[in-house]
């Protein structure tokens, strides 16, 4: 009688060894070394992502070659001068937010005002660290776990510099802040971490952008975002990923919201040449909520996977998430939501929705709506729909003088405005109405 024997885990490497990434990294507490140590044997240990795992069969990875890009940053440090429309940037942090820091692939070159910050730190990682050590080490790796998968755990045993907002119990902002991650031409790979904690009955709001600056060559973005919402605490976040067609992004994001406490979670999905997301909610005390936004818009091949989950593991949580996406060219979405109730979350209020706008015939859009459900006193409802632009809305508008094209344009503004109005920071609603019409006169067909 034979045996089966499990297949190995094909070797895919870094061009340097671990040994020698921590070398690099020997300022850093010892908690913190145990617990790379301890995510990169995780890693070893995990099978490297394939088309038969199902999470995994409709976003094919066999082209990404995790060797092709160099851990250790270049030896020329990168600066602001790097980025271009630095005096853009510039201006809009001076119009529109409080404050904001600015890194290049997990480096900082522009740090936030702690003038303006008050008893609230935005800060790099590194900082962090140094200032606010016990908080780290008490939610680091808490939220995310590295044994989501093989990604995970890589990401979490050598990341590499990120980004801190930490409000303290009862404080609240009222101008929003900013953060920005870039990828320029000389710096490619960028695996910094985010991590959001808002204390008890703290309020903030953060806007994140993700962006590359300079000549399209071969990126990776492998990151993790983790946020703690305190009790009767209130978070905005918003998290536009606009990377350009030849940049990799693979990310695991994941908040828990205590009792009492809300977040508005925004997602735009427009660049990058493919996206591995999985984003969750996990609503852990009586009466917190989620109201979950995503954009997404692809063209050319792009390729744009989502995974959302609203976990509700409290009686009386409510939740309501809606995405939408356009897809033109040959690109491809794949959205795969779950709704998530366990036994002792009773009273939930939970609502999924994601709508796909196809333009043309070699576009495709995979939606995948799902639910799991142990209490029985809920309210959970959810939908997806897939369609092309109607062609009788589009001789309406040319029966009254309106372009094909523009006709065109309008349907896909009308598409996206309702969950446009879901979105409560003003310049974040307009820089995606711009990002959107970019990409659509792009996807022309």
């Amino acid at each position: 009688m034979s045996t089966a024997v499990a297949t190995p885990k094909p070797k895919v490497l870094w061009p340097v060894n671990f040994g020698e990434f921590q070398k690099s990294v020997t300022s850093e507490p010892e908690w913190l070394k145990d617990a790379r140590k301890a995510a990169f044997e995780q890693y070893e240990s995990t099978a490297w992502p394939t088309s038969k795992d199902e999470e995994w069969r409709r976003t094919d990875i066999r082209s990404f070659k995790l060797s092709a890009f160099e851990l250790v940053q270049p030896s020329t440090p990168p600066s602001l001068d790097d980025l271009n429309a630095v005096g853009p940037l510039r201006d809009a942090l001076a119009a529109h937010y409080s404050t904001g820091i600015v890194q290049i692939a997990g480096q900082t070159t522009q740090p936030a005002d702690s003038s303006k910050l008050g008893q609230v730190t935005l800060t790099d990682f590194q900082t962090a660290l140094a200032t606010h050590g016990d908080i780290i080490k008490k939610h680091l790796f808490q939220t995310v776990s590295p044994k989501g998968d093989a990604l995970a755990a890589l990401h979490a045993a050598i990341f590499r510099g990120g980004i801190v907002l930490y409000v303290p119990k009862g404080v609240k902002l009222e101008v929003p802040l900013y953060a920005l991650s870039a990828l320029t031409s000389t710096h490619r790979v960028d695996t910094s971490h985010t991590l959001i904690i808002l204390e008890d009955d703290a309020e903030a709001t953060l806007v994140h952008d993700l962006a590359t600056t300079g000549d399209s060559k071969p990126g990776l973005h492998l990151g993790s975002v983790e946020i703690v919402v305190g009790k009767n605490a209130h978070l905005k976040y918003v998290r536009i990923q606009n990377w350009d067609d030849q940049t990799w992004h693979f990310s695991r994001e994941r908040a828990v919201v205590d009792a009492g406490g809300s977040i508005q979670w925004t997602i735009g999905g427009l660049g990058s040449r493919l996206s591995k997301v999985n984003q969750e909610t996990a609503l852990a005390g009586p009466k917190a909520s989620a109201q979950v936004n995503g954009v997404m818009f692809t063209t050319g091949k792009q390729h744009l996977a989502y995974f959302t989950r609203q976990d509700h593991q409290a009686p009386n949580t409510t939740s309501d998430l809606l995405y939408k996406g356009g897809l033109s060219g040959k690109s491809r979405t794949v959205w795969k939501g779950m709704i998530a109730v366990e036994k002792d979350a009773q009273k939930t209020d939970a609502y999924q929705k994601n709508d796909s706008l196809v333009l043309s015939n070699d576009a495709r859009a995979d939606s995948i709506p799902g639910l799991e459900i142990e209490a029985n006193d809920v309210r959970c409802t959810h939908g997806a729909t897939a369609g092309q632009v109607d062609p009788e809305m589009v001789f309406y508008f040319q029966a009254r003088g309106i372009p094909a094209e523009t006709a065109k344009r309008l349907v896909v503004e009308g598409f996206f405005a309702n969950v446009y109005d879901r979105i409560s920071v003003e310049p974040v609603r307009e820089s995606l109405r711009a990002a959107v019409a970019r990409k659509l006169a792009i996807g022309k067909s």
